[in-house]
């Protein structure tokens, strides 16, 4: 006998394959990084980030821990959080299409405004997880 998937079933696949959709991208931005640890080092200099080589290794432990953490589900809205918080730092720091020149300037627009978005898909999730934890809380 089959059984059916009732809505809650349905509502936690959906936000577990929301969150490791999320969370892809920071698991390949953080590898990437490890791999060219050089070449990164020499890009966060050249976008002007302070202690350069102590934000960066920070930066990966970020993107990888928080991709991995958010994937798994621990502490959700405290990950999501420092992800999207981190996300709009990058927007600004990393993705200045109001200073670049014709050649970037619609790239980096298009990666400010991923970014923009990816931190409301965040507060979608802290919200939808913050309103479940109520429930919950309500039940116990």
């Amino acid at each position: 006998m089959t059984k059916t998937m009732n809505s809650a079933q349905a509502r936690s696949g959906l936000v577990l394959a929301a969150r490791v959709l999320m969370a892809v991208i920071f698991l390949v931005a953080g590898v990437r990084k490890l791999l060219t640890y050089g070449a990164t080092l020499g890009y966060f200099g050249k976008l002007g980030i302070p202690l350069a080589d102590v934000v960066l290794p920070l930066t990966i432990a970020l993107e990888v821990g928080g991709g991995l953490l958010l994937i798994a589900g621990w502490q959700v809205r405290w990950v999501a959080s420092a992800l999207a918080l981190f996300t709009l730092a990058t927007a600004f720091a990393a993705h200045a299409f109001w200073a670049a020149d014709a050649a970037q300037f619609a790239g980096q627009l298009n990666n400010f405004l991923k970014n923009v978005a990816m931190v409301g898909g965040f507060l979608v999730l802290i919200a939808y997880v913050s309103t479940v934890e109520r429930g919950a809380g309500s039940r116990g």
